[in-house]
């Protein structure tokens, strides 16, 4: 009785959002803020699409096709009113919440689908407004395939959501006849393929095209949206197959989704609210996890997405005031509950193919607004008998774990016989359901696997690429490319340009500054700093890379609630003539100026004498990101070592709203200069 309890009152989450935002003459508030007007379609607030996209939506397109119709209406008054798209709205306006561009895929599903009571010529031009945008990382995405961490924060997460929504773009231009758009995205859609680690197997951030690092696929950081790595290195849902190669084939993914479920369910780095409801490292409590499950089809092993898919739905959804793992999302997490408990799942909406997990229930019926029925039976159902034995499909033997979209819409009987252990239904080959991407292919770029950027005397280059079988061509200083065969030594200041080549395919051209530490220089900290915050390493103070306005770029050095002591040591007594030292302030996400700077000097490491202090002014509330510079004057005198306090302001002041959960705050500080 809980799980047809818990059926229903999932279903009627569902229905909380969108909410009808008009008059009854149908007047409302556009984007524009201005009074706008129709009686062609009902207008709607509250689409919280990098949530909703998955499969709440998907269900829509099912059960709810009429207002899915008024949805993409609304998106493209939207678009008209505001200049885009929504991300996510709230009652008139752009939040700037979340990642993606989502409205792409929910328009494309639709329309895939036969939903077309809308201006579709219009939609994709939309949605294509939506891709070629310079905001939220997308100039770095377009020129390079892929986000560098040090121009965007979460370029992980958006180069692998960008990567899927321009996938369904392909699949629409596909369909409307043109070809040039279609082979535009679909190269598009393969950018995952330039943030794939393959050493680690990983997906990770690219800082100043090396590797993020030190990793920890455990760690919530700037890299990931809500999410670490584990959490989003799974997300491919356009090409399944092509994900698979960069792995080395179905045994590994099969393997690396066992890793997933048993893993450590502790999380490093920042704290996450939003990461809940784990098995594992995989999260069912927030979005990015939801198709997980579902991919032990694509390897031939259904019996695990069946073990998976029933654990989930039986322990992780309750009967009770908190029975849900995470945040509903505005029904998100109810419809993988309605979908999953029917025995079918939405992994790539787009493709009109549902993926089978294991029925919840002995029958159920959706009744299709054309007027025909669906009904889905499970026969021998109980807790334990959670495995299928075989399926039909309108009395015909199913041999595939998937259905399409019109197996529904034409209405029908899908009938489950299940059983107690594992069988052997959908382990053939060929069984399994498929998402690949199998023309215009691209080349990856070539990183730089091992190399400091920040170097002392010299480093040696070595470069690699996601593909094993591309060439890698490097440019040194604008001089001639050359084939790369074996590492290099770089020890100057030098710009390194490269690119792969393969089928006579090339990839974008990345070009990496390397700057050289002078060598009798060397920095002890005395603080520990954030891994997640590292700003390039145990030298970023004196690496000569000045941080940005976004402290999630990389390059900031983040300490929080404890003061930073640095002691720089010259080599050797020289002449100072001042030291500069530079903060940043960011009072939304917890960063604040130090209370006071101190700037120490020594000859010997011992006595040390004070050569300023410098206070900072009142705190006072603001949403401004500033950074500052200290600098303290000195007349020239001989010293050897530096040393920087900057003092934490600790505790947040009484009106910060994280003041209430005892916050404490941040220091973010870079580059301590010596003239």
């Amino acid at each position: 009785m809980d799980y047809k309890t818990n059926f229903y009152t999932a279903l009627y989450h569902t229905m909380i959002a969108p909410n009808l935002y008009q008059d009854v003459d149908g007047r409302y508030r556009g984007m524009d803020l201005k009074i706008h007007q129709t009686t062609d379609f009902d207008y709607y607030t509250v689409f919280s699409l990098w949530d909703t996209y998955r499969a709440t939506h998907p269900l829509y397109t099912i059960i709810e096709q009429d207002r899915t119709n008024d949805f993409i209406n609304t998106f493209l008054a939207k678009y008209d009113e505001g200049g885009i798209m929504p991300i996510w709205d709230l009652s008139g306006n752009y939040t700037g919440c979340m990642i993606g561009y989502h409205a792409v895929p929910v328009i494309a599903d639709a329309y895939l689908k036969g939903i077309k009571n809308y201006d579709i010529e219009k939609a994709f031009t939309a949605m294509k407004h939506s891709a070629t945008r310079d905001k939220l990382g997308l100039k770095s995405y377009k020129e390079f395939g892929f986000i560098p961490v040090e121009e965007e924060s979460e370029s992980v997460s958006k180069t692998l959501e960008y990567a899927y929504d321009d996938w369904t773009i392909a699949q629409m231009a596909k369909s409307l006849g043109k070809d040039d758009d279609y082979k535009t995205y679909l190269k598009r859609a393969q950018y995952y393929k330039n943030v794939f680690d393959p050493e680690s197997q990983f997906m990770r951030g690219r800082f100043r095209n090396t590797w993020f690092a030190p990793f920890d696929p455990y760690e919530v950081n700037f890299n990931y949206t809500e999410a670490n790595s584990w959490q989003y290195s799974f997300y491919v849902p356009q090409d399944v197959s092509g994900f698979m190669k960069l792995l080395g084939g179905k045994d590994q993914l099969e393997a690396r989704l066992d890793e997933l479920f048993v893993a450590e369910s502790e999380t490093s780095g920042r704290h996450q609210v939003d990461i809940t409801g784990l098995i594992g490292q995989y999260a069912h409590g927030n979005e990015p996890s939801h198709h997980m499950a579902y991919l032990y089809n694509f390897v031939n092993k259904p019996h695990k997405t069946q073990e998976k898919i029933h654990q989930i739905l039986t322990a992780l959804y309750t009967n009770t005031p908190d029975g849900i793992s995470g945040n509903e999302d505005c029904g998100q997490m109810s419809a993988w509950y309605i979908f999953s408990s029917m025995g079918f799942y939405p992994v790539t909406p787009g493709s009109n193919n549902y993926i089978i997990g294991t029925p919840l229930f002995e029958r159920a019926t959706i009744n299709l607004e054309s007027g025909k029925n669906f009904t889905i039976l499970a026969e021998n159902l109980s807790d334990t008998n959670m495995y299928i034995e075989s399926v039909t499909l309108n009395d015909v033997a199913l041999n595939q774990t998937f259905i399409s979209h019109e197996d529904i819409i034409k209405g029908g009987t899908l009938v489950f016989n299940m059983t107690s252990k594992p069988t052997s239904w959908g382990t053939e080959e060929g069984q399994e359901p498929k998402s690949s991407i199998d023309e215009h292919l691209i080349v990856a770029s070539p990183f730089i696997a091992k190399g400091d950027v920040a170097f002392k005397k010299q480093t040696e280059v070595v470069l690699e690429n996601a593909d094993s079988e591309a060439a890698i061509f490097y440019q040194l200083n604008g001089g001639k490319f050359k084939t790369y065969e074996t590492p290099f030594t770089i020890s100057e200041p030098a710009v390194l340009t490269v690119y792969s080549a393969k089928n006579n395919l090339k990839s974008a051209e990345i070009t990496t500054q390397f700057y050289e530490i002078d060598p009798n220089i060397s920095l002890t900290l005395e603080s520990e700093y954030a891994n997640q915050y590292n700003g390039g390493g145990p030298n970023a103070l004196i690496d000569g890379i000045v941080g940005a306005r976004d402290f999630r770029t990389g390059t900031w050095q983040g300490y929080q609630d404890k003061d930073v002591i640095a002691i720089v040591d010259l080599g050797r007594e020289k002449p100072v003539n001042s030291v500069t030292t530079n903060f940043l302030k960011d009072q939304r996400s917890w960063i604040f100026y130090p209370t006071e700077v101190i700037c120490l000097a020594s000859k010997d490491g011992q006595n040390y004498e004070e050569i300023g202090t410098y206070t900072f002014g009142e705190i006072t509330p603001t949403d401004e990101v500033d950074m500052q510079s200290v600098t303290f004057k000195q007349s020239g005198k001989n010293y050897r070592f530096i040393k920087i306090i900057a003092k934490k302001l600790g505790e947040l002041p009484k009106w910060h709203l994280g003041y209430a959960d005892d916050g404490r705050s941040w220091l973010f500080v870079d580059e301590i200069r010596i003239k």
